[in-house]
């Protein structure tokens, strides 16, 4: 099993979908890398030789924002739109939806669980 930027890759799955599992690393990034390094599509992690897996691991390392260093930049763009005061910091403080959604119905992911009102009565036809 590989461990690139402290992440446990699987060792039986095609590298470009292995690489994924790193946060910051999607689809479009794993094939930019497997691209640059030359590792062909349909080699597995397995397959890797050592080198190939210290190439992998220089070139994340170099030149892309991964795992804690991006959940930390993330996290502090966030408490500095709260900090600001802006709408957006608002929205977030709040726990509702950032981005204009509406919250009359749904934005249950964002609220929690619907908590029920006392003295409402259920309307029945």
């Amino acid at each position: 099993m590989a461990r690139i930027a402290g992440v446990n890759i699987p060792t039986n799955k095609r590298v470009e979908i292995a690489l994924t599992y790193i946060h910051g690393i999607g689809r479009a990034k794993a094939q930019e890398i497997c691209g640059k390094i030359a590792i062909p599509a349909e080699r597995r992690v397995g397959d890797l030789t050592e080198d190939e897996v210290i190439r992998i691991r220089e070139s994340i390392d170099r030149d892309y924002l991964v795992e804690g260093d991006l959940r930390r930049e993330v996290a502090m763009n966030i408490k500095r739109l709260m900090d600001l005061g802006c709408y957006r910091g608002l929205r977030h403080r709040r726990g509702l939806p950032v981005h204009g959604q509406r919250t009359h119905t749904n934005a249950r992911t964002r609220k929690g669980k619907a908590r029920p009102i006392a003295g409402k009565k259920k309307v029945t036809k």
